[in-house]
Order: C-alpha cells, then structure tokens, then sequence
C-alpha cells in the first residue's frame, strides 16, 4: 500500500510539474511573440494573467489530490475577483472587472451550493438533477444583474431555450436515479 501511494504521488508529482512547464511555455511564448511584433509588452500581458489564472485554479489541485474539488473551489473564490481586477487594468475597460465581478460572486457561491449538494446526496443522479435545477435561477440572477447593469433584458429566447435544457437535464437525471 506504501509502495502504491509512493508511486501515486510521484506520478501527481510528475504531472504537476509538466503542468507548470506548459503553462510557463505559453507565457514565454506569448511575451516573445508581442515583444517580436509589438517591440515591447502589449497584448501578451492578457494572456500571461490567464494563464497565471488557471494555474492558481489547477496547480493546488493536483498537490491537494484528496481535497482537489475543495482546493480548486477554494483557489477560485480567493482568485477571482484579482484575476478580473488584473484583465480589467490591462484591457482597460472598467465593465471587465465591475460586470465581472458582478457575476462571478453569484457564480462561485452556485459552485459551492453544487459541491455541497454532491457531498449530501449519494445518488449522484439526484445530485445532478438539483444542480441541474438550481442552474435556472443562476440564469435569472445573472440576467438581474446584467439588466441592472448594462440595460439587457431579463428574458430573451435564449435564456428560455436554456431554462428548458436545464428542465430537460434535470428531469432525465432524476430518472436515471
């Protein structure tokens, strides 16, 4: 058992470090890539704090590997809100970060109400089916503040269509059970 925890490790170990090297690769890159054609660091900034993003979300969870799920909901609920902070000073439209924000908080807080209910219920199926339908007021609270913010209708086709795949999703896991 010892033996197989060592190799399971050296192995998240292995991946982990392929992982960042990757990430660090795209970010060289990108910086070499601007700097050939720009001359200096323009766009590449863009990119590098994304790619910084999601290593911040994935890296701690491939160290945390019994607590990944916690860890990278963790990562995303304390990242977030700098990671827009960031892509809005570097794109330079205050929307980024004030529309963002905005629905991030409902999004992550969704994604912790997900995890619990998938912790609560062990019939999967069931689980999904309540996430499936506790997505349709996300759908709604996101539009409130979309309204609230940018003038968008509350309700479009769209938003129908999807409360309706939602419906769908839900009631085929609920049978599934």
């Amino acid at each position: 058992m010892k033996e197989y925890n060592t190799d399971e490790k050296s192995k998240r170990l292995i991946i982990s470090f392929v992982f960042s090297m990757i990430c660090l690769m795209g970010i060289i890159t990108c910086i070499i890539c601007d700097i050939a054609i720009t001359g200096s660091l323009t766009w590449s900034l863009i990119p590098v704090v994304s790619v910084c993003f999601v290593w911040l979300l994935v890296f701690p969870s491939m160290v945390f590997w019994k607590k990944r799920t916690v860890v990278s909901l963790a990562s995303l609920s304390i990242f977030i809100i700098p990671y827009l902070y960031l892509l809005n000073n570097l794109i330079g439209n205050k929307d980024v970060f004030s529309i963002g924000s905005m629905i991030a908080l409902p999004s992550v807080l969704f994604f912790w109400i997900v995890y619990g209910i998938f912790k609560c219920f062990k019939r999967k199926p069931i689980a999904l089916g309540i996430t499936f339908l506790l997505g349709i007021p996300l759908v709604f609270v996101i539009n409130l503040i979309l309204y609230k913010m940018i003038a968008e209708p509350i309700i479009d086709i769209w938003d129908l269509f999807s409360v309706f795949i939602l419906l769908i999703l839900a009631v085929i896991s609920f049978i599934k059970k």
